[in-house]
């Protein structure tokens, strides 16, 4: 999906020592993004997640038929782990889910034949990382424009170029090659407008940037039926969070944002809107879709069972382990499940920093809106 990131400003936590996280600080060169597990480490619990085995093998497949592919070769070896060992690491994982009588025989398993790894977090160390959430919105919308839609989401313009790897290039000009124009030039300059990409209209400039930042949309039309839009692609400009500069402005204070806390602050403030996003350089582009939104595997992304890491540093397609918490005070729970690394964000760009997929409609949204909290990132592969 390449979804840019959380709308939530990524807040600094404090750790035992008083040192203050900075979760988006890059690793040392040539510093691991995995640490093995020593003996003494805290393990997370695998028994429980044997009950949710069928949910989890629907998600596992995913990573299977992508590494599978022989274009997937390309990304490895990466952290030590070699092609042949991420293919087989996840096959055996299936082998076990799919052999063991019990929890327990299904934990004993995994310990005895995959080694378990930590990422290095933040502090390159195992120190931590910060955990987000990210999601298919559901809004309001039409195919036409008029008084009540007037916020358009566009398809890929033909002069934006991208690289074999879906990497943006740039806008093809008379001149060559140039940057593509950043959020505020687009809309200033209409510079889309009147050549077809308009895919549909939304009712407010906020639920067009909810989905900018996810990616990805469920759109219900006045006929009652849904429009889904996958993600095409960006200009390639820089990712700037809303909600970070809300708090610079002291529009917002730092323990109080989140996705609904925004809309408030649009809803009071509406002349204030369209300068505050076009502080967000970056610009996505969406294409219709008839199945769930894909990562950047091209493989679809499954609610509570996807993560997004940056593929620089973290092995594709992985099977992964979580251990912190999603929403926000009252209505935050803990997470102790299994994840599969199918997706980036642009703005998930360190060991300190993932994504979690929390599927579709209001109830992600708002689960996803208001996640930001350190926990716990674990990798597994087989024994070598």
């Amino acid at each position: 999906m390449k979804h840019l990131a959380s709308l939530l400003v990524l807040l600094l936590l404090s750790t035992g020592c008083k040192t203050t996280p900075d979760y988006g600080r890059p690793l040392p060169p040539g510093a691991p993004a995995l640490l093995p597990l020593d003996k003494d480490d805290p393990r997370p619990d695998l028994a429980a997640q044997f009950d949710t085995r069928q949910e989890l093998l629907a998600a596992l497949d995913h990573s299977i038929a992508w590494t599978r592919k022989p274009s997937s070769t390309r990304h490895f070896p990466i952290e030590g782990v070699s092609h042949e060992r991420a293919l087989k690491s996840l096959e055996r994982f299936r082998e076990i889910l799919n052999t063991s009588s019990d929890g327990i025989e299904f934990s004993r398993r995994i310990e005895e034949e995959f080694t378990i790894y930590k990422s290095a977090g933040w502090d390159g160390k195992g120190g931590g990382v910060l955990f987000t959430g990210y999601c298919t919105p559901e809004l309001r919308g039409s195919r036409t424009a008029g008084s009540d839609y007037r916020y358009p989401l566009y398809a890929l313009p033909k002069d934006l170029v991208k690289g074999e790897e879906g990497e943006i290039l740039g806008q093809k000009t008379d001149q060559g090659l140039e940057p593509y124009p950043t959020r505020g030039t687009i809309e200033a300059s209409a510079m889309l407008s009147g050549k077809g990409l308009e895919l549909v209209y939304l009712a407010d400039p906020i639920d067009a940037y909810i989905a900018h930042v996810n990616g990805s949309a469920f759109i219900r039309l006045e006929d009652g039926s849904v429009l889904k839009l996958g993600y095409a692609g960006k200009n390639g400009r820089t990712y700037t969070s809303l909600g970070q500069e809300l708090v610079k402005a002291k529009r917002l204070g730092k323990d109080e944002v989140s996705l609904a806390s925004i809309r408030r602050w649009a809803a009071a403030n509406p002349g204030e809107v369209e300068d505050f996003l076009n502080r967000n350089d970056s610009f996505v582009f969406f294409t219709p879709i008839e199945h769930n939104p894909h990562g950047s595997l091209n493989v679809p992304v499954t609610g509570w069972r996807s993560i997004a890491t940056d593929k620089t540093l973290f092995p594709r397609g992985a099977v992964t382990f979580v251990s912190a918490k999603v929403g926000y005070g009252s209505d935050s729970a803990d997470v102790e499940q299994f994840f599969f690394d199918q997706d980036t964000g642009g703005a998930i760009r360190t060991a300190g920093r993932a994504d979690l997929y929390l599927g579709a409609g209001d109830e992600a949204e708002k689960i996803a809106g208001s996640t930001r909290a350190e926990g716990q990132l674990y990798y597994f592969f087989l024994k070598e």
